[in-house]
């Protein structure tokens, strides 16, 4: 009894090892061969059997969704820290700067979440756990008088669109950060009669959700060619 007792705790430390060495390993073939990889990619990736990943995972979208919620907390992390930070304005800029570069560094890994069966659904998920904070940072930014009062917490999903597309068509992995700078600038609050007002954003909370999936669909379809049709969200 003393010996079973000692084992089960090594076991549930190898087998937390093996889920991470899985996940590290998924984050990196992902983000190079997009919705084209397989679970026996991942596990030749990662130096396992490929019954251990099974074990662990069922399928590629299982995986995916613990992929996925790992983002999802490292970007409400980003944003629950900008949320706490006395000037809002450098909150809002460095939780930008932060999801935009796992934006960049993630190309293939945004296909597969997104542009794979249940894009639509991770996509709520991130907004329902996200997007209040957003709304709160934006808001606080705007009352200390930093941030331009025009711009709406919707915008921001849609500059990170605009950014991370300058790695996609260059495939220069920092010219982002160019562009992101110009983003930035715009959205700083000018003295009146300094700036332009923006023109009012038509459609745009209703088609956000769509946009940002769809994105991603023609990403994946463009780098798999007709195979990733099977992999299109269902829009029955």
């Amino acid at each position: 009894m003393p010996a079973e007792r000692a084992v089960r705790p090594r076991l549930r430390k190898d087998a937390e090892l093996n889920r991470l060495r899985i996940l590290a390993a998924a984050r990196e073939v992902f983000r190079d061969r997009g919705v084209a990889a397989t679970l026996n990619d991942v596990a030749h990736h990662a130096g396992l059997g490929v019954g251990t990943v099974y074990r662990r995972f069922a399928d590629k979208e299982e995986l995916v969704d613990a992929l996925f919620a790992d983002m999802v907390n490292t970007v409400e992390a980003y944003t629950r820290e900008a949320l706490e930070n006395e000037d809002a304005w450098t909150g809002l800029v460095t939780a930008l700067e932060r999801v935009c570069e796992i934006q960049a560094l993630d190309r293939g890994l945004r296909e597969v979440m997104l542009g794979t069966g249940r894009g639509p659904q991770r996509q709520a998920q991130m907004g329902a756990r996200v997007a209040p904070l957003v709304d709160q940072l934006v808001e606080k930014a705007q009352r200390q008088g930093t941030l331009r009062p025009d711009l709406l917490p919707l915008d921001l999903p849609v500059l990170q669109l605009m950014i991370a597309a300058v790695t996609d068509h260059t495939g220069q992995p920092e010219l982002w950060r160019r562009y992101l700078a110009l983003v930035i600038d715009g959205m700083r609050a000018r003295p009146p009669g300094q700036s332009e007002p923006l023109p009012v954003p038509f459609g745009l909370p209703d088609r956000m959700q769509e946009a940002l999936v769809d994105s991603s669909v023609r990403q994946a379809d463009d780098r798999t060619g007709p195979a990733a049709l099977e992999h299109r969200p269902s829009t029955d």
